[in-house]
């Protein structure tokens, strides 16, 4: 789960990390009411969950009032990446002296929390990684021991050479990771993180990813989640139990666990197609979950055909085809639609499945085969 720039830089006050004063407005009247406020330039910032905001025109400086109301109206209501601008930032513009770049990620081959620091901020922090990757300075950091303050200072001294910055930015570092643990972090960021005309650090910007598994005991986080942000298709998918990624191909993947489903996805990609979208649905056996399942796939214009792929073992197949039966009853689908159903009850699976006479395929080589076909899309 994305929060909202706005929204991380309140967790980064709460914890004692220095931003720039900022308020949030949802109309033009409210901008300017802010810009009064402030009696000095600011910065209005688009609320949006994507990157490259300012790449779109949607962050922009404002000298006064009267030329924040003129970038407000241009900047609400734009759209950034097929998002709605509906809200922005208000905050008072800072004199930057230097911009450098801290961020902490999960890495998955160590299993531990990585922070990665770089002078070189302000810019995309993946061109830095392509084209200069000696600039990052990365510490992977023991999950049991946690961050010490020698490796806070460790980093903090690859960005600055001043004592007193060294010491703000380790401050900074330490509490960064204090809130990385605290609320499931899976990405805390700040790019850039400046230095003013008075020597000070802070954090510009913020980015901050939550791990999804870890919102039952982050409740005010939940509360931060803006759906309308969100896909709506994900949305549906969550609400009904289902782990759901949209993808950009043509072949509609419903499967159940997640390895499957990559190896699903991994041989429509070798035999000439495209996966639409990840979509698994669990262990459970509630046919209703099929239907859901059925319906956000068939609200993807670019699919144009459907694969099912189940591995019965605690899904039982019957439960499954009783599923994909009530889903062509109810949604009655125009394209083509696969099935192989395989383990728990695929006897059972089988006969049910005669009602809608689809095509089977024993094996998964095959039935990605027909999908393909199906779909008529040339190997």
């Amino acid at each position: 789960m994305k929060i909202h720039e706005y929204q991380a830089k309140e967790l980064f006050k709460q914890a004692g990390i220095p931003v720039p004063e900022g308020k949030v407005a949802t109309d033009v009247a409210e901008v300017v009411s802010i810009a009064e406020e402030y009696k000095k330039p600011v910065m209005i910032k688009s609320q949006v969950h994507v990157g490259g905001r300012g790449k779109a025109g949607g962050i922009k400086y404002a000298e006064n009032p009267e030329s924040a109301k003129i970038l407000a109206q241009q900047i609400l209501g734009m759209k950034i990446k097929g998002l709605t601008v509906k809200k922005v930032l208000v905050t008072v513009a800072e004199d930057i002296l230097s911009e450098a770049y801290i961020g902490i990620i999960l890495d998955r081959n160590t299993k531990t929390p990585v922070i990665m620091v770089s002078s070189a901020g302000g810019i995309d922090i993946e061109e830095v990684a392509a084209k200069t990757p000696h600039k990052i300075f990365k510490m992977s950091i023991d999950p049991v021991e946690g961050l010490k303050p020698f490796q806070a200072k460790i980093l903090a001294y690859k960005l600055y050479r001043d004592i007193g910055q060294v010491r703000e930015a380790s401050d900074i570092i330490t509490k960064m990771y204090n809130l990385f643990w605290k609320y499931d972090a899976s990405l805390i960021e700040i790019n850039p993180l400046i230095t003013n005309q008075s020597g000070r650090v802070i954090a510009l910007d913020a980015k901050f990813n939550v791990d999804d598994n870890g919102l039952f005991r982050n409740g005010e986080i939940e509360k931060m989640r803006d759906l309308d942000s969100e896909d709506p298709a994900e949305i549906e998918a969550r609400d009904g139990g289902l782990s759901f990624v949209k993808l950009d191909g043509n072949i509609g993947c419903i499967v159940n666990g997640a390895g499957l489903a990559m190896a699903t996805m991994d041989l429509v990609k070798r035999y000439g197609g495209e996966p639409a979208n990840f979509l698994d649905i669990g262990g459970s056996s509630n046919p209703q979950k099929v239907v859901t399942a059925m319906k956000i796939i068939l609200e993807d214009p670019k699919v144009r055909a459907i694969l099912f792929n189940i591995f019965g073992g605690i899904t039982r197949c019957d439960d499954v085809a009783n599923g994909i039966v009530a889903a062509f009853e109810e949604l009655k689908p125009t394209i083509p639609v696969v099935v192989r159903l395989t383990g728990t009850n695929e006897e059972k699976a089988h006969k049910i499945l005669k009602k809608v006479k689809l095509p089977y395929g024993e094996t998964l080589d095959e039935v990605v085969k027909k999908a393909i076909e199906l779909a008529g899309i040339a190997a």
